[in-house]
């Protein structure tokens, strides 16, 4: 149920309700309902295509929201409040360059201006309106923490650019891998022709594949997820029906965290394998976890062995989709939707139905009531018959991963792994300009089955866990045009347009001693999927992993505590990541203390399990 905080506005002082009043009335409100919990909107704002869109959407939810405020029969009895908005940056803008280490960072930046607006104002309900990558998820984390009813709106894909002299469609992934291309007049007509209109990314990149989750955690309405940007029914139609189910939420006393349960983050997740959905998911799912008071993601969730088995042997990929298909979110939305994926799914019996959304319906109940269609077969595909038989995430231990981290888009692998194997050499890179300038100025240096290594990228390293898209095109370009498979793994991550043999969220990073540190030049690297490990040959014997390990905690001792290779902090932002920066495992946010950043936290509901149960009774399958 909703807590009972009171919001400081809600008291007659003179002194406090004297600027309440000054407010309603520039607002055109009713003066009346000054002491009334508040409620309002709030969306994002930054440097990029991604929220050109989102203020209109903010703007004709405000206005809308005003008229349906009063004491009248029907009407919301609240005080309305101004719209409030995040910042945030622009992950496209920014890739290689050392401002990408900003991009995480945004999602806590979101999260802690969330926090302060929601807190400090007291706000007992909210939309929001979310756009581009980071955004979202801080946003969400914030919501579930104030726990007060609240709904979000995701702004919208962009659509599709078209290519003038092919006809194809092209977007902003396309773009990057025109990088390693000589052609200066063809590199300047894909940019200028990849990004028409506003909108975030538009394929199953990172902003599609966490929009679907928090449609499917229940946090957003399903209809809502896949429509463009500039669609319409974004400010004629939806305003209205997300008012109608805040209120339904208010009057019910439904907050964040009943909705974001256990089961709905696991539907979630299997939905993100079902998508191919970006490796990204698996640093924002345990941060939403977090947030909605779970410990750990693992133990209270699903552990990197359930995850891998769902992945392997249950759960496939249905859509035929960028980067590693040929379609974007728009032709998903015209061919059902998110909700025609999630039927698929729960018809097959993969998905949980009985968790509850913020529409007041369940999962099952909000799927039938839209009625999608059945999957088209070339878009969207049945569970019986899938585009790829499965799911397109995988994590890896070993011991170049001893946390169970290291993640792999296997939907985007191109070539490379005979009999879910790969053996390399070791190319190493501390940092990524390096591999950037040789990929530039040196590519017929990369030899087939070379494994890349990036490090001291991490949260901590870094600082700030920068996506490599710019590095992952160059070389996807390279392998297409060579005929070669190259390899590459960081403790950083990848953008959720990234394809290839890349491995991302390698822990313990570089910079905190992980055994991704101790790699040298020509070591023997081992992807074995088999086995779902990530390993190093020489570092398998002892002698030889300590005698690294020793030599490298000299340079660090040497350096006043920190490896020189580490990134430069100048600025206070940056200072705090390396600081509080958490391992990939537990979301690589900003938390120093684990058993303090947890708020509220709660002991899942296992009543009613049996072994090898992983749904309470009434779901519709057991795994």
């Amino acid at each position: 149920m909703a807590s009972k905080k009171k919001s400081v506005l809600i008291d007659t002082n003179p002194g406090r309700s004297a600027q309440p009043y000054g407010i309603a009335r520039e607002l055109g409100a009713d003066i009346d309902l000054v002491h009334e919990p508040s409620v309002g909107v709030i969306g994002t704002k930054g440097d990029s295509q991604c929220y050109l869109g989102v203020q209109r959407k903010v703007e004709a939810i405000h206005q809308q929201l005003g008229s349906r405020l009063g004491r009248g029969e029907g009407q919301i009895p609240m005080r309305l409040v101004q719209p409030e908005y995040t910042v945030a940056t622009s992950d496209g803008m920014r890739n290689g360059t050392r401002e990408m280490r900003y991009s995480l960072i945004g999602r806590e930046v979101t999260h802690d201006t969330v926090c302060e607006h929601l807190s400090a104002s007291g706000l007992a309900g909210t939309i929001a309106v979310v756009a581009c990558d980071k955004p979202p998820v801080g946003t969400l984390a914030g919501l579930l923490e104030h726990n007060q009813p609240a709904i979000i709106m995701s702004d919208g894909p962009i659509r599709p650019g078209k290519d003038s002299v092919t006809e194809q469609p092209i977007d902003i992934i396309t773009g990057f891998q025109a990088a390693a291309n000589p052609d200066a007049d063809f590199k300047k007509r894909i940019a200028k022709e990849a990004c028409p209109g506003y909108g975030s990314c538009g394929g199953m990149f990172t902003y599609n594949t966490m929009q679907t989750f928090i449609g499917v955690v229940g946090m957003q309405p399903l209809h809502m997820v896949a429509p463009p940007s500039d669609d319409k029914r974004r400010t004629e139609q939806f305003p209205d029906e997300l008012i109608t189910y805040l209120h339904g939420m208010i009057e019910r006393g439904h907050t964040p965290r009943d909705i974001v349960s256990r089961d709905a983050i696991r539907n979630a997740v299997i939905v993100s394998m079902a998508v191919g959905g970006s490796t990204n998911v698996l640093l924002h799912a345990p941060e939403i976890a977090r947030a909605a008071g779970f410990r750990s993601f693992a133990d209270d969730i699903m552990s990197p062995e359930e995850f891998n088995h769902l992945s392997q042997h249950v759960v496939p990929v249905l859509t035929d989709a960028r980067p590693y298909g040929s379609y974007s979110m728009v032709d998903i939305d015209e061919k059902g939707g998110v909700q025609a994926i999630v039927k698929e799914l729960m018809d097959a019996g993969l998905l949980n139905g009985n968790t509850l959304t913020c529409t007041g319906e369940t999962l099952a109940e909000q799927v039938e009531r839209l009625s999608p269609p059945g999957p088209d077969g070339t878009v969207i595909y049945p569970v019986e018959t899938p585009y790829k038989p499965t799911g397109g995430l995988r994590v890896l231990g070993g011991n170049l991963s001893p946390e169970f981290s290291a993640v792999l888009k296997l939907a985007g692998v191109e070539g490379g792994l005979e009999n879910n194997l790969f053996k390399g050499r070791a190319r190493l890179f501390d940092g990524e300009q390096g591999l950037l300038d040789a990929l530039e100025q040196q590519p017929e240096s990369f030899n087939n089955h070379d494994m890349v290594i990036v490090r001291y990228e991490g949260p901590s390293g870094a600082p700030g866990m920068p996506e490599m898209l710019d590095s992952t095109s160059r070389i996807t370009t390279l392998c297409r045009e060579k005929d070669i498979v190259v390899g590459l793994m960081t403790d950083a991550r990848f953008s959720g347009g990234s394809v290839g043999l890349v491995i991302g969220h390698v822990g313990p990073e570089a910079a905190l001693g992980g055994p991704i540190a101790f790699i040298e030049d020509g070591d023997e690297i081992i992807v074995d999927l088999n086995t779902n490990e990530l390993n190093c040959t020489e570092l398998q014997d002892a002698d030889t992993f300590n005698a690294r390990k020793a030599a490298w905690e000299k340079v660090v001792a040497d350096n006043g505590g920190i490896h020189p290779s580490c990134g430069e902090v100048d600025t206070r932002l940056l200072n705090r990541m390396r600081l509080s920066a958490v391992s990939a495992v537990y979301g690589a946010g900003m938390h120093p203390d684990r058993e303090l950043w947890v708020p509220q936290a709660r002991t899942p509901d296992m009543s009613g399990f049996v072994p090898g149960n992983k749904w309470r009774p009434g779901s519709q399958k057991a795994f």
